[in-house]
């Protein structure tokens, strides 16, 4: 194999440093010996460049962030969830890695290959299975298997979840993650062969007064087919794609026509719910506001006039009064 050719400054550098004493030719000479060695681990193969792996964190980032916005809003308490680390290891080393008792929801992500596993620390599962159940968040110092209603709990919270994945995945690839299997023990999975190289995305998680960690799995015959898309050319072209006027022109006519629900409030009423269950046909519940007061008229949801009621052509129909100033929400 030949060697690499000197300039002539640094042959001269070379020689300056021998005749110096700052080196002799036998450290040169082991120097040199150790350049040329470099130990590998084929265990521990790497699939992926580190631009691939800076643009699979880009996309975590972004996950994690949809991630902290939906669990706050379904488990109604503090949650933050941020990307840990990024590392490509052999599929049984992240077997190892995880408890022997710990929630794995096993999903496709058609119309790429093979399945994605994501992993939750049990501390973090069963604080999040307490809340969704009423409870304060707490989670039991030994782990038990779930049974069939709080599975199925879990299996829909984390059914919802994966509108998240799926926008933060559209940068790189258009998944529709389809869940197929909720495992609590490590040793049933036989995704793929041992020595696969895998992915693995670490999230720092916390919810309440509760911390642990959620690890999504995924394996190299995933993103093989959508490797290119990893890389910073791609993010580069696809951020500089902006809308045509045409594109504009269109998106305008098409919102022209667009339907938003009308409803014109009569009233609100608060009952308890003892009242609630003996309920009956013919019963009268008492509303906030008076006969003669105007209506309240919502506009996708966002009060925008009020309104009096009455009739047209033999229909009930309402006639604006006057127009409600909402600041943001006032378009």
């Amino acid at each position: 194999m030949a060697g690499d050719v000197l300039s002539q400054s640094e042959i001269d550098a070379l020689l300056s440093a021998i005749s110096t004493g700052e080196m002799t030719a036998e450290e040169m000479k082991k120097e040199e010996d150790t350049r040329k060695v470099k130990s590998y681990d084929f265990k521990r193969a790497l699939r992926f460049s580190k631009d691939q792996i800076r643009s699979l964190t880009r996309v975590h980032e972004n996950f994690a962030r949809l991630l902290t916005t939906f669990f706050s809003s379904q488990l109604r308490t503090y949650v933050q969830i941020s990307v840990a680390s990024v590392d490509q290891i052999p599929f049984e080393e992240f077997i190892r890695s995880i408890p022997n008792m710990t929630l794995i929801n096993v999903f496709e992500v058609p119309p790429l290959d093979g399945n994605i596993l994501m992993e939750i620390n049990p501390n973090i599962a069963y604080s999040m299975l307490d809340r969704i159940m009423g409870g304060a968040g707490e989670s039991p110092n030994k782990v038990n298997s779930l049974t069939e209603i709080e599975t199925k709990i879990m299996t829909n919270l984390f059914e919802r979840s994966f509108d998240n994945l799926r926008e933060a995945w559209a940068t790189i690839a258009d998944i529709d993650p389809i869940l197929t299997e909720l495992e609590v023990n490590p040793q049933f999975l036989q995704m793929i062969s041992p020595n696969e190289t895998v992915v693995v995305i670490s999230f720092n998680t916390v919810i309440g007064e509760t911390s642990g960690m959620i690890n999504i799995c995924i394996p190299h015959v995933v993103l093989e087919p959508i490797v290119p898309n990893l890389s910073v050319r791609y993010w580069m072209q696809s951020n500089k794609k902006e809308t045509t006027p045409e594109q504009m022109d269109t998106i305008q006519k098409q919102l022209k026509y667009s339907e938003l629900p009308i409803i014109a409030e009569l009233g609100e009423s608060e009952i308890t719910i003892e009242d609630f269950l003996f309920l009956d046909v013919g019963d009268v519940i008492q509303l906030n506001k008076s006969i003669e007061a105007p209506l309240i008229l919502k506009i996708g949801n966002i009060p925008k006039f009020t309104v009096q009621p009455g009739k047209l052509r033999n229909k009930m129909a309402v006639q604006v009064l006057e127009q409600l100033k909402g600041g943001e929400d006032d378009e």
